[in-house]
């Protein structure tokens, strides 16, 4: 029987319960429906899209223009006994050969992976033979052109609508004001997604 989210939540992260909008985030991830999620950094947002992806048949994959956020994540999931990989340019022939033969083989609960190889024709046709979970779309306002954050390969993911319509898509941010959140909503194709737009007032401190 496969795992609830609060019991992945409890047996593998060790955390007693979910904090702001987390549970309803991941509930409607997991249900197969796409969400735009902003929340603040040290808010909790990669279990946001973790939980889904192991709640859910199939490969997570994760979208982020970070190479250095990507190792960091993997190694993490990997000592918690998550299945987890990352494909960008930071691997080897042979290394990037064994991962997409794991992925083939439905061997990887998460997959993250630079923007600019995802939009690849190569990857594309990997992706669309394999069990996929869900989409998340990391750091996404990258995607707004005005901002200092642009990346063009983000502009691209649109496709992930054309080319997956089936699989649910998170876009997530810590930063992002309203004219933002719409350019993301637009050039991602989320108008149909459930908005989470999480406080960014910590109760701990106090101001004089």
């Amino acid at each position: 029987m496969p795992q609830s989210a609060t019991d992945i939540l409890h047996s593998l992260y060790g955390y007693d319960s979910f904090r702001g909008h987390q549970a309803e985030i991941i509930e409607t991830v997991s249900a197969g429906n796409n969400a735009l999620v902003l929340m603040p950094t040290g808010g909790g947002k990669s279990l946001c899209y973790q939980i889904p992806s192991l709640v859910r048949d199939g490969v997570g994959v994760i979208i982020s223009p970070l190479i250095a956020l990507m190792q960091d994540q993997v190694d993490a999931m990997q000592q918690l006994g998550v299945k987890a990989a990352f494909l960008n340019s930071s691997l080897s022939h042979s290394e990037q050969n064994t991962i997409e033969q794991q992925l083939r083989a439905g061997q990887l609960d998460l997959l993250y992976i630079a923007p600019e190889r995802l939009i690849q024709p190569y990857t594309l046709e990997l992706l669309a033979n394999c069990k996929l979970a869900l989409f998340a779309i990391d750091e996404a306002h990258c995607v707004a052109q005005w901002g200092h954050d642009f990346r063009s390969d983000y502009l691209s993911l649109s496709l992930l609508q054309e080319r997956f319509p089936s699989i649910p898509r998170i876009a997530l941010t810590a930063t992002a004001d309203i004219r933002t959140r719409k350019e993301i909503i637009e050039r991602l194709s989320l108008t149909d997604a459930s908005a989470f737009i999480s406080g960014f007032d910590r109760p701990n401190i106090r101001y004089a």
